[in-house]
Formats: structure tokens, sequence, C-alpha cells
């Protein structure tokens, strides 16, 4: 039930769908307020600037590799980057966020960490589907060369917090693993590194995949409307809105 509700809050957190709904309330009623209140939205939510304002604000700050140190015996990589529905399945289709991998492989092969878990079952509310996305992820770990022996799956969580709750009991099969870096996209870190304080595991942090970009004075991010923000704000809201509803239920 939990589930299927964080997909409904998911598609009412929707700004399109707040702008659309003026609009059409607006048209309909002949409401001249809701129709200057859907432009305002519009205008708000289409402001590159203040959608990266936002993003700088909520997400982790970039951690350097001389920062992070070494002598990690794993780094913990969570899923949710990987599109699992896309046939033919004789491939891995990755989305949003695929730097989690690629700076995941980068501190392995950088000598950083010594093994790889891959957090992650399947996304799908309704339907199977041919791999879950931690065997996505390690079908393209093992084709850049790591070995199968250094890679731990996790394949039954389908949100944050039961990535933490999992993983520790995979943890718990292999006590030599002491210190861990957890990785993932800088706007999931703050529900993430709850999620894993609150069961007892603190690995170290390593934001990656960011939306924000380094802050820009330019006319056309202060002034010209873009679609992309749109979708940003999506992104943010959603995640923000599982913080606080994860902190309700006692996850973080």
């Amino acid at each position: 039930m939990f589930f299927l509700l964080s997909k409904l809050l998911d598609f009412l957190l929707s700004p399109a769908l707040w702008i659309v709904g003026l609009l059409l309330a607006g048209l309909l009623w002949r409401r001249r307020r809701l129709l200057w209140a859907a432009t305002a939205l519009l205008l708000f939510f289409t402001n590159s600037f203040l959608a990266n304002e936002a993003l700088l604000a909520w997400e982790r700050p970039p951690v350097t590799l001389q920062q992070l140190g070494t002598g990690y015996d794993a780094g913990i990589l969570l899923t949710g980057i990987t599109d699992v529905h896309k046939s033919p399945h004789d491939r891995v289709y990755l989305g949003a966020g695929a730097d989690r991998l690629l700076h995941t492989l980068w501190l392995y092969r950088a000598g950083r960490i010594r093994r790889i878990i891959i957090s992650g079952g399947s996304g799908a509310a309704f339907d199977s589907v041919a791999r879950t996305e931690a065997a996505d992820l390690q079908i393209l770990l093992r084709l850049a060369g790591v070995p199968r022996q250094a890679i731990l799956l996790e394949t039954r969580s389908r949100n944050t917090h039961e990535n933490a709750l999992f993983t520790k009991e995979l943890l718990a099969q292999h006590p030599a693993i002491k210190r861990t870096v957890l990785i993932t996209s800088a706007f999931h870190m703050r529900r993430a590194a709850g999620c894993f304080a609150k069961v007892g595991l603190q690995p170290t942090l390593f934001p990656a995949a960011y939306y924000s970009v380094d802050r820009r004075y330019t006319p056309a991010s202060l002034l010209l409307p873009s679609e992309e923000p749109l979708r940003l704000w999506g992104v943010l809201l959603h995640e923000m809105a599982g913080y606080v509803v994860y902190k309700v239920l006692g996850y973080l």
C-alpha cells in the first residue's frame, strides 16, 4: 500500500499538473485570478536560476577524492537509474543519475573501495520485469571489468528504507566489510543517509549525479523560461515530500 501511495504522491506533486489544473479551472469558470495564478506558477517553475538555487540548497555538497580518503571495504550503490521496462531486454538502459554508477566504478578503479554492493530490486508497481535493477547494474560493472567476486547484490528492496534494511542484513553475512561508502544522487542523499543511520549503519557519504550546476548570473538563466526547470522542480518536490513522509513513518 505504501508503495502505491508513493507513486500517487509523485503524480500529485507535479508542478505541470498544478499549472494545467489552474488554467482549466480559470477557463471553465472564467476566473481571471486563476489564470493569473497559473501564469505566475508557470513563470516561477520555468525559471532556471530559481530551480538551480533550490537544488543547490537541497543537494548534499560534493566530496573530493582527497576528502573521501582510502581504505574502504565496499561502496554501497543505490539503484533507481535504469529503465527495466524498456524492450528489448538484451541490454541495459540508463536514465538520469547514471553518474551513480560511473562514480562507483571510478572509486573502485582508483582503489578507494575494494568491493561494490548494489542495492535495489524492482521499482515496478504492478508488472513484472526481466531483471532487477541491481542485476542490470551488475551487468554493466562486469562489462567494465569488475570481477564477479567484487560485487554483492541486494535485490529485494523497492524503496530507500528497504535499501538500508536489506543492506544491513547483507552486511551481517559479510562481517569483514566494515568501512563503507554510500553512493547515490546528491538530491537523494539526505533521505538515504537518514535511512541508513536509522538502521544503525554509518557509511561515509559520496553524493553523485548532481542536478544543480554552478551558480550563473546570465540573462538566459535569470530571465528566459525553459522546460527543464519544470522537470527539476518535480524531482525536487517529490524528494522533499518523500523525506517528510519517511520522517513521519519513523524511517529517518
